[in-house]
């Protein structure tokens, strides 16, 4: 005969329904900030629907629940005013708790691209996992991880940008490929004042690349040029899919220059010209 369960526990098939009161947050959550408006949207829909993801917790000594996975789901419900929260109780030591909670968190939809990485380096840090451990746990190519990973050697205001979804996720990848940090934070500045395309930045990016000094000093005179300038020669660039380079005196005059690799794409941007004869 199965032993009775304790008061606070009340069997659902598979399940348990426990009390919300008795349900400790779990110290390894990765995820540090929840979004108020986000809370009291999944509240309003806890209180219409109750929940639908059942929360997983483990027993500790004390007679209460540690959190392993579903930290939002326990704050809105304490919004949405639940007394009990359904719940599967594993049995789980800190570092497994801290892999299915880091492997969980990685799973939402709306992480951002550090935070992500983060859990990608904690997955391999403190749970000891090679990349291709984490691949097959979290079901992600290895370079794809690699990438991840990689943001995090980017300077903090440009980690910060990420976050705060200034850039995106392609911007990052061109700016990974630059080693100079200055240089990195002068072509986010420009990602953010100019508001780049990802193919932009990738030009601008390939120019530092091959030749780094001269690309230096190209970023700093078209950081000088009026806005309207600037528009423009992103424009053409994006036109022509290659970089365009102002050069403009003090008293309005200047060229438009227009480098080429090779044959091939020299005779590819003069198609482009040939084309508006036609």
């Amino acid at each position: 005969m199965e032993d009775a369960k304790p008061e606070h526990i009340e069997a659902i098939e598979n399940l348990n329904s426990i009390d919300i009161d008795l349900i400790e947050i779990n110290p390894f959550q990765p995820r540090k900030e929840f979004d108020e408006d986000g809370l009291n949207e999944l509240a309003g829909s806890i209180k219409k629907l109750g929940i639908i993801q059942p929360i997983t917790v483990r027993e500790t000594n004390n007679g209460k629940y540690q959190l392993i996975t579903g930290e939002r789901r326990v704050r809105a419900s304490k919004i949405a005013g639940l007394d009990k929260l359904p719940a599967f109780i594993r049995t789980a030591d800190d570092q497994g708790m801290l892999e299915m909670a880091l492997v969980e968190n990685i799973q939402r939809e709306d992480l951002n691209a550090i935070e992500i990485a983060i859990s990608y380096h904690r997955l391999i840090e403190e749970c000891k996992l090679t990349q291709e451990d984490l691949s097959e746990r979290v079901g992600k190519k290895r370079a794809t991880i690699s990438n991840y990973l990689r943001l995090l050697k980017l300077p903090a205001e440009i980690q910060l940008g990420i976050r705060e979804r200034k850039i995106s996720m392609g911007h990052a990848r061109a700016l990974i490929n630059i080693e100079n940090a200055k240089s990195q934070l002068t072509i986010f500045q420009r990602i953010i004042n100019e508001n780049l395309s990802v193919r932009e930045v990738e030009n601008i990016v390939r120019n530092f690349s091959e030749q780094p000094e001269k690309a230096t000093k190209v970023a700093q005179k078209i950081a000088s040029l009026p806005e309207e300038y600037v528009q423009l020669q992103n424009h053409l660039a994006n036109f022509f899919n290659s970089t365009v380079e102002f050069k403009r005196t003090s008293k309005g005059s200047g060229k438009i220059i227009i480098p080429f690799k090779s044959d091939e794409e020299l005779e590819r941007i003069l198609a482009i010209f040939d084309n508006f004869k036609a």
